[in-house]
């Protein structure tokens, strides 16, 4: 069973570096994008399990908005990336150069950014992934939802028959001026993904 595996040092510096990856590749394409620096961070990358991810994000009846996407190839599985209701508008404003507060219900047009944001990030850390690994992953397209993180959840995984128990959770922190915005990247996967991941790497879980 995937919560009975050890989890070494040696992994952690793995997760530690696709992070490390990821944000360079993120901060390149977010400064392309909206034309201006955006700071980035990842202070954490680590596995959790399902309660754990819902814990840390405010438990089932916290309101979320979530960019998600299913991954086939070589780790087959699902991506959510996830912030908060107010991460998601406070990132709205940043993106689209308004004051902090400007942006109470998300439109047709912030809905676009945040999905466009995730995006971005999902892609960057994907591409890290596969840069290190040399695995092939394939990302659908998109869908974007803003709803109950319990409702996101069983949407998107309690469909897709997910087992594993450790869910690689990325925390991103974005940041401009004084300004500070926080959301997570998690890969669930399907069974035997995260073997075929580390196996790669000379590592096994």
């Amino acid at each position: 069973m995937a919560g009975n595996r050890v989890l070494t040092e040696t992994h952690m510096d793995v997760l530690k570096e696709i992070g490390n990856i990821g944000l360079g590749n993120a901060a390149t394409a977010l400064a392309t994008m909206v034309n201006k620096r955006i700071d980035m961070a990842v202070p954490q990358s680590r596995f959790l399990s399902l309660e754990e991810v819902m814990n840390l994000i405010g438990g089932l009846e916290e309101v979320v908005s979530c960019v998600s996407l299913r991954l086939d190839g070589d780790v087959p599985g699902q991506i959510l990336f996830i912030f908060n209701l107010e991460s998601t508008f406070n990132l709205v404003d940043m993106l689209m150069g308004m004051e902090k507060g400007t942006t109470r219900e998300l439109d047709e047009m912030g809905e676009s950014v945040v999905k466009e944001i995730g995006n971005v990030l999902t892609g960057s850390f994907l591409s890290a992934i596969s840069s290190m690994t040399g695995l092939t992953m394939i990302p659908t397209v998109p869908m974007f939802a803003t709803d109950m993180l319990g409702a996101v959840l069983s949407a998107s995984l309690v469909a897709g028959g997910y087992v594993e128990e450790h869910i690689l959770t990325i925390e991103t922190l974005l940041f401009e001026n004084q300004e500070q915005i926080k959301g997570h990247f998690f890969l669930f996967t399907d069974q035997g993904s995260l073997q075929t991941l580390f196996n790669s790497l000379g590592l096994t879980l």
